[in-house]
């Protein structure tokens, strides 16, 4: 059995807002002091949206389950692919198919939603 790897990133799983809760994003984000922070802001049916205030590097991993879905708010967002990079400028989004191997990294600090299922865990498989 493999020990638990520990990730230098600051991920909140709880789902900060129920419905009809305004959400004011850019308030959140604009708090935010961490490089690499994740927070499920609500629910939606059976996915959540996530925020993601990032900067730097996050590592190789994919979701055997699970689509997800990358959309830039504020910032640059390189997805690296194996073969390939995708990179998001504001107002940009793709989808990364379960199975699909990927690294997350942002040049500057950038700040991003996310749309995923509530079971995927945001570390990766």
């Amino acid at each position: 059995m493999e020990p638990e790897k520990k990730y230098p990133y600051v991920t909140q799983l709880n789902i900060q807002f129920k419905p009809l809760e305004l959400i004011d994003e850019k308030a959140i984000a604009d708090a935010c002091p961490h490089r690499w922070f994740n927070q499920t802001l609500c629910a939606v049916n059976d996915s959540v949206v996530r925020l993601g205030v990032v900067e730097g590097e996050y590592h190789w991993h994919k979701h055997d389950d699970d689509d997800e879905f990358f959309y830039v708010v504020e910032g640059l967002f390189h997805i690296d692919l194996e073969g390939r990079t995708i990179t998001l400028a504001p107002r940009q989004g793709v989808v990364i198919p379960k199975g699909v191997r990927h690294r997350p990294r942002a040049p500057q600090r950038t700040v991003i939603l996310m749309v995923e299922t509530k079971a995927i865990m945001p570390t990766g498989d």
